[in-house]
Formats: C-alpha cells, sequence, structure tokens
C-alpha cells in the first residue's frame, strides 16, 4: 500500500509541477494545462487516500494532515476555475491564470513536503 500511495503522490508531483510551470513560462493556459491540473489532483487524491487508509484516517488533525486537506481544496477550486476559464473562453484569465497557479502550487508543496521531510506525525 505505501508504494502505491507514494507513487500516486510522486505522480501528482510530475503532473501539477509541468503543468503549473509550463503554463507559467508560455504565460497562457492551455486546454492540456488543464487536463494536466486535473490529472494531478486525481493523483494526489488516490495518493492521499492510500496514505490516510496507512494511517487509520483520512483526515489527521495534525499539521501536514490539515495542509493537505487545504492544497486538495485548493487543487480541487484551481482545476475548476481553469476549466471555466478555458470553456469561456476569457482571454484575460487565460493569460493571468498563472499567477493564481503559482501560488496554489506552492502551497501545495507545503503539505508535499512535510510529508517527507517529517512524515505524517507532523
Amino acid at each position: 500500500m505505501l508504494v502505491i500511495a507514494i507513487s500516486f503522490i510522486f505522480a501528482a508531483c510530475i503532473f501539477y509541477t509541468v503543468g503549473v510551470w509550463s503554463e507559467k513560462i508560455s504565460k497562457r493556459l492551455k486546454i492540456w494545462h488543464v487536463i494536466v491540473f486535473w490529472f494531478g489532483l486525481i493523483c494526489d487524491s488516490i495518493g492521499t487516500g492510500a496514505m490516510g487508509m496507512m494511517a487509520g484516517s483520512i483526515i489527521q488533525l495534525n499539521f501536514h494532515g490539515l495542509t493537505g486537506m487545504l492544497a486538495i481544496l485548493l487543487m480541487l477550486f484551481h482545476a475548476v476555475w481553469a476549466t471555466m476559464v478555458i470553456v469561456r473562453k476569457d482571454e484575460k484569465m487565460i493569460v493571468q491564470f498563472h499567477k493564481f497557479s503559482i501560488v496554489v502550487w506552492i502551497i501545495w508543496l507545503i503539505p508535499m513536503l512535510s510529508g517527507m521531510i517529517l512524515g505524517s506525525n507532523v
């Protein structure tokens, strides 16, 4: 179970990092970025769920658990909003969206790194 959880969290890291930073570099939200954001969210949710099953509870009231829940909620909001921007073809938001993406990515890194460095008992 640990290998599955780590594999999905690692895949989420790859998807989310590639999506956010390629969007930042291109300075334009594209459909493939949105797809990659959704894959990152799905992988992170599966990995987090597997970790939670091993810990005996998906929601843990500690630093790692609370920041992790915030990160997943932000990732969900981010993916939904990115989808809406693309569907609506909002040109202003298409070229400014990367600013929000970077903020969400930085917040997402907090529980990822705390889990890697200190373990889930943070």
